[in-house]
């Protein structure tokens, strides 16, 4: 059985604008930022999704315009390892006001199960979406296993930030089996063929009240112990209020949020 280690709030720090927290069963820091409070961070997080993509012949499925990604960017997530290398990293828009504004439309589009698609996230927005883009892992597959699983728990970190319900993230069903670890369920759907035929893609939600009942035992453990730091760190301020204000940053632990010298 492979143990899913909760992020170490006692080596959780607060810089500038970021949460960093230390897990030692991966051997890697989790870094959670905006774009503009870490632009190196996430220009590092950029390059390594645009050489993923290339790797695997889809480079036309993610905007290799660095500000552009940024601009659209509300939060993202980084993996780096022991020896400071950037490993993986995934990124999140919203939280979405229409079904417009989610990459899902295009993904869809003239496809079977479009309309689905829109009417799902329609119902959902009044209680917040987040949609999950372009996540990536380095090849190592070892620690790559127990990565990507920290990847599959990072929505649930913004879902406490930000008091909203759910996740969604669009991707090969083969990508999509790894992440129903913390929880998410595949929309009954049809597949489709984005960004090419060569794909199957399939879409996914993660709610918080009914991710515990689909999650595996551990990774649920860890997703509640993660979600409870968050919430102890935000609980002096609105989540919203968190979200709007620039340059402000949160730490994983019961001390009140502070601002940040870059603030």
């Amino acid at each position: 059985m492979t143990t899913v280690a909760a992020l170490n709030p006692v080596q959780s720090t607060e810089h500038h604008g970021r949460v960093a927290c230390w897990d030692p069963v991966a051997e890697c820091t989790l870094v959670m930022a905006k774009p503009a409070a870490e632009p190196e961070l996430f220009a590092a997080y950029h390059r390594g999704a645009v050489a993923n993509y290339a790797r695997f012949g889809v480079s036309d499925a993610l905007d290799s315009d660095l500000q552009r990604c940024a601009d659209d960017t509300a939060l993202f997530w980084t993996l780096t390892d022991l020896d400071g290398r950037v490993v993986g990293g995934v990124r999140a828009k919203g939280p979405l006001l229409s079904p417009e504004e989610s990459h899902a439309m295009v993904e869809w589009a003239g496809q079977p199960g479009e309309a689905e698609v829109y009417a799902m996230i329609a119902e959902r927005i009044p209680l917040g979406i987040l949609e999950m883009k372009a996540a990536w892992l380095d090849k190592d597959p070892t620690p790559g296993r127990l990565r990507s699983k920290m990847i599959a728990r990072s929505g649930f970190h913004a879902m406490a930030m930000l008091g909203i319900n759910f996740c969604m993230a669009s991707s090969a069903a083969h990508i999509l089996e790894q992440w129903r670890s913390s929880g998410g369920e595949v929309a009954p759907i049809p597949a489709t063929p984005y960004p090419d035929e060569r794909y199957e893609t399939k879409m996914m939600w993660w709610d918080r009240r009914t991710f515990a009942v689909h999650g595996e035992r551990e990774q649920v453990a860890a997703i509640f112990r993660e979600m409870a730091q968050v919430q102890r760190s935000t609980q002096s301020r609105p989540p919203h209020a968190l979200y709007r204000a620039g340059g402000r940053s949160t730490r994983w632990t019961r001390q009140p949020v502070q601002e940040s010298a870059g603030a």
